[in-house]
C-alpha cells in the first residue's frame, strides 16, 4: 500500500504509453486530497487519470443541472462521496418523522441518477456510509426507526440492493473499511474541523485504492488465479519430512487452526471462480497426500485446476501454468511462505502479484484481507464451474502433447459449437466476458448487462454468441460479436472477444465463417474491422491481416475490409450444431 507522501509525488508523473480515463469525484465533503490520492493510485496501476472534481458540497446541483459541469467533462467513471458526517447534519434537523424517511431519501435520490439517460453508459461509483455512533440512544438505537444508527444501516443495506437492480451503480466499502481500519485511523476531528476533509491523510490510500480497484475491475484489470505453495503456507510442516500425520490442520487450538481457517478462504475463492493452482517443490505423489488422506485437509484435488508438484523452480512451474491457462501473469497471485522463493518469482515474473506475507501463519488472513487481491465487477453461476474447465484443459494440453500433427490432434476432440444471438439466458455471460476479456479483444469496449439488452433489440445490430465443446467437456460461452449496420452494403465489427482459453483451436476461423454466412444472407457486401491497441491486446494486432482483410489507408485507426462475394471458408474442425 502506498503512502499518501508517494502517492502526491506519483500523482506528478505520467506512465508512457498508457491509456487514458476519464473520472468525475463528486462530493459533500472536501476532496482534493482524495482526488490527488486517486491521480497517484492509477498511474500506480498503470494508466493515467483525467480527473474532474466538483466543487465542494454541489452533488445536487452537479446531478441535477443537466448544463453542469459533470454532464459537459461526460466522465466514463463517477465517483461519489456523500459522507456520513453530513447525513448526521441533515438528520438532526429533520423531525421523527423526516429522521425515519432519511434513509429511503437518500436511496431515491441514488436511484435516480442510476436511472438518468444522461447518465447512460456511466459506471457511477458510490461510497457507503462508515457507521458514527451518536450515542444519543446507546445500545438502544438499534430498536429506534428514526435513530441516525438505524437509519445509516438501513442506508448501506438498501444502496446494496439498489447496486444489485441498476448495473451502472457500484458501491466503494468505506465501511468496511472502517471496521478494518478503526474510526480512530479512518477520521481526524482535527483535520475535519478546520479543512471539512473527513478522510484522514492515512485512510485515503486504502480508499483511492478501494476506487481504483473497482476501476480496474471494471476496465478487465483483476486477478483470476490463486497459485499456492504447499509446504507452511496450505498447511503448518513439511509434508515430506513430518508426514502425513505430522503436519499441522484441524479447528482445535494452536497454529493447525490458522491454516485450516485459511483454507476456507481459498475455498471460498475457488467457489467464486477464482482459479486454484499449486506450485510446489516436491515430490507430486507426496504433495498430493494430503488432498487426498488427511481428514482436516479442507482442500482437495477436485479444487486445484493445475497441479504442479516437482523439483523445477517456481518461477518455472508458474509458466508452465500460465501456457495451460492462457492468461496474463498480471491475472495471477502467487503465496508462498518463504522470502527467497518470492523474490525469485517478483524479480522473474513480471506482472505477478506476489505479497509479502506475515512471518506469523496466524495472521495471514488478516493480512490478505486487507490487500483486497481479488475485486471483480460482475459474478454468476457460470464461475462456479471454472475450475472443472481449467482441468479439462489440462487434459487437452496432456493429449496436444501426444500427437506430431496440430490437425489430427483438432479433429481428435470432435469440437462443435452453438451459435445464437443474445438472450435472457447468455446475456449475463456475455457481459461479463466483456468485462473480463483483455487479450484476445479487438477493440476493448466494456459493456454491462442493459447495454447487451439493447444491443440484443436494435434491429440495425447483428449479435452473434458461440460455445463450444469437445470430448473432454463444455466450454460454454466463449466468443461473442457484435456489428453495426454502418450503410446498405457494410456493417462494422462493433466487438469482437474471445476467451483465451479456446486459442488455437481453429474457434476465430469458425467465428469469421459464421459472421460472412450471417452478412452474405442479409445482403451485406463489406464487412469493416477495427483493432484499438491496449497494453494487453497485442496478441491481435495483425488479426485481421491474417484472416484476409484488406487494411485501409487514410484512417485515423486501424481499419480492415472484407469483401463478403469473394470470401471463401476457412478451414476449422469445429461443427455447428
Amino acid at each position: 500500500m502506498y503512502t499518501f507522501k508517494t502517492l502526491k509525488k506519483l500523482a506528478r508523473g505520467t506512465v508512457a504509453d498508457s491509456s487514458t480515463c476519464r473520472m468525475a469525484l463528486v462530493g459533500d465533503t472536501a476532496t482534493q486530497f482524495l482526488a490527488t490520492a486517486l491521480k497517484g493510485e492509477s498511474i500506480g496501476r498503470g494508466f493515467q487519470l483525467e480527473l474532474f472534481e466538483a466543487e465542494y458540497n454541489q452533488v445536487e446541483r452537479q446531478f441535477l443541472d443537466p448544463t453542469s459541469e459533470l454532464y459537459a467533462f461526460d466522465a466514463s467513471y463517477i465517483v461519489l462521496f456523500q459522507s456520513t458526517h453530513k447525513l448526521g447534519e441533515l438528520h438532526s434537523t429533520l423531525d421523527e418523522k423526516g429522521q425515519k424517511a432519511l434513509a429511503e431519501t437518500r436511496l431515491d435520490f441514488l436511484r435516480s441518477l442510476s436511472e438518468n439517460p444522461q447518465l447512460a453508459g456511466r459506471k457511477i461509483i458510490c461510497m457507503n456510509y462508515p457507521e458514527i455512533e451518536d450515542t444519543v440512544f446507546g445500545s438502544y438505537a438499534n430498536q429506534v426507526e428514526s435513530s441516525f444508527t438505524w437509519q445509516v444501516r438501513k442506508l448501506n443495506y438498501g444502496l446494496m440492493q439498489l447496486a444489485q437492480e441498476k448495473p451502472n451503480l457500484f458501491v466503494c466499502d468505506l465501511a468496511a473499511l472502517q471496521n478494518k481500519m478503526g474510526r480512530d485511523r479512518l477520521f481526524a476531528p482535527n483535520v475535519y474541523v478546520s479543512t471539512e476533509m473527513v478522510l484522514s491523510v492515512d485512510a485515503l490510500p486504502f480508499v483511492a485504492s478501494r476506487v481504483i480497484d473497482i476501476v480496474c475491475a471494471l476496465r478487465g484489470q483483476f486477478k483470476k488465479c490463486l497459485i499456492l505453495d504447499l509446504d507452511n503456507t496450505l498447511w503448518g510442516g513439511v509434508i515430506g519430512d513430518d508426514g502425513l500425520e505430522g503436519i499441522q490442520l484441524g479447528h482445535g487450538l494452536g497454529i493447525g487452526k490458522a491454516f485450516t481457517e485459511f483454507q476456507m478462504w481459498v475455498k471460498k475463492l475457488k467457489q467464486r471462480g477464482i482459479i486454484i493452482c499449486v506450485a510446489s517443490k516436491n515430490n507430486e505423489e507426496t504433495a498430493k497426500e494430503p488432498f487426498e488422506r488427511h481428514p482436516d485437509m479442507l482442500l482437495k484435488l477436485d479444487d486445484i485446476a493445475v497441479f504442479m508438484a516437482n523439483w523445477d523452480t517456481k518461477v518455472d512451474n508458474i509458466r508452465s501454468i500460465q501456457q495451460i491457462l492462457n492468461i496474463g501473469f498480471d491475472s495471477m497471485v502467487f503465496l508462498d511462505d518463504n522470502p527467497f522463493e518470492r523474490t525469485m518469482v517478483r524479480e522473474n515474473i513480471p506482472g505477478i502479484c506476489v505479497p509479502e506475507l506475515p512471518e506469523d501463519p496466524g495472521e495471514y488472513l488478516e493480512y490478505l484481507y486487507s490487500q483486497n487481491l481479488f475485486e471483480t465487477a460482475s459474478y454468476s453461476s457460470v464461475d462456479t464451474d471454472r475450475t472443472k474447465q481449467y482441468q479439462v484443459e489440462a487434459k487437452r494440453v496432456t493429449l496436444s502433447k501426444t500427437f506430431t500433427n496440430e490437425a489430427e490432434f483438432l479433429k481428435s476432440l470432435d469440437m462443435s459449437s452453438t451459435v445464437s444471438g443474445f438472450t435472457k439466458f447468455n446475456i449475463p455471460r456475455v457481459a461479463q466476458l466483456s468485462q473480463r476479456s483483455n487479450q484476445f479483444n479487438l477493440r476493448t469496449v466494456r459493456y454491462t448487462e442493459a447495454d447487451i439488452e439493447a444491443l440484443a433489440s436494435d434491429e440495425n445490430v447483428v449479435d452473434l454468441s458461440f460455445t463450444l465443446e469437445d470430448k473432454f467437456g463444455d466450454n460454454g460461452l466463449i466468443a461473442v460479436v457484435i456489428l453495426k449496420r454502418t450503410d446498405e452494403e457494410t456493417l462494422f465489427i462493433d466487438t469482437w472477444f474471445m476467451s483465451c482459453r479456446v486459442l488455437k483451436r481453429g474457434m476465430e476461423n469458425f467465428t469469421l465463417n459464421m459472421v460472412v454466412e450471417r452478412a452474405k444472407s442479409a445482403g451485406y457486401k463489406y464487412i469493416i474491422g477495427e483493432y484499438l491497441p491496449t497494453p494487453k491486446n497485442k496478441m491481435v494486432e495483425h488479426f485481421y491481416s491474417e484472416l484476409g482483410f484488406e487494411k485501409l489507408t487514410g484512417t485515423d485507426t486501424a481499419q480492415f475490409s472484407l469483401d463478403v462475394a469473394h470470401y471463401q471458408p476457412r478451414e476449422c474442425y469445429i461443427k455447428k450444431k
